[in-house]
């Protein structure tokens, strides 16, 4: 049995609860799971169909954004474009950058656009494989991290990538990325 507090915040469309690094998942709250990953945070923050924003990139100034922004960009095309020369079995492969926004065009597997949103200080992914997602950038960790599934930029793409060339896809040395 749930406790009462728990049951209780289910009306609430975010529900923030301060525990120190704890690794615990609470099951089901009238059919709306709850997690807590184990992260290198000091505050944990339970989600259930919403969230609020943190404003963690508002720390940043436009001009650090868009810094911060391009390199996370230049790098990611200067590796996928390296990746896409090792494998010319994949019929149908482009990548083109400029203006902010990265395009990689992947034949038969669909297209990526990888885009900033200079106004909400994000990046922006169309992915054919896990559709729309707006990443914050967290400068503590140093990485564009999706707020939704807690998941970085570069640990969704490294993934799916490597489903789509069947070998392991290795994006930890681009700028600002989480992946290990």
């Amino acid at each position: 049995m749930l406790p009462i507090f728990l049951r209780n915040l289910v009306k609430y469309q975010y529900v923030r609860c301060e525990y120190l690094l704890l690794k615990r998942t609470v099951s089901t709250i009238y059919n709306h799971a709850i997690t807590i990953e184990s992260r290198p945070i000091n505050k944990l923050y339970l989600q259930t169909y919403s969230t609020q924003s943190t404003n963690i990139h508002n720390e940043l100034t436009t001009n650090e954004f868009e810094r911060i922004c391009e390199e996370t960009l230049e790098s990611l095309c200067e590796t996928l474009e390296i990746l896409i020369e090792k494998y010319p079995e994949l019929k149908g492969c482009d990548i083109t950058f400029g203006d902010g926004v990265l395009t990689v065009s992947l034949g038969n597997h669909g297209t990526y656009v990888i885009n900033r949103q200079t106004p909400n200080k994000q990046i922006w992914l169309s992915s054919p494989k896990s559709g729309p997602k707006r990443y914050d950038y967290f400068i503590d960790k140093k990485t564009w991290i999706y707020k939704h599934d807690n998941v970085a930029l570069h640990t969704l793409l490294q993934n799916e990538l490597s489903l789509i060339f069947n070998d392991n896809v290795d994006l930890s040395k681009c700028s600002y990325s989480f992946c290990k």
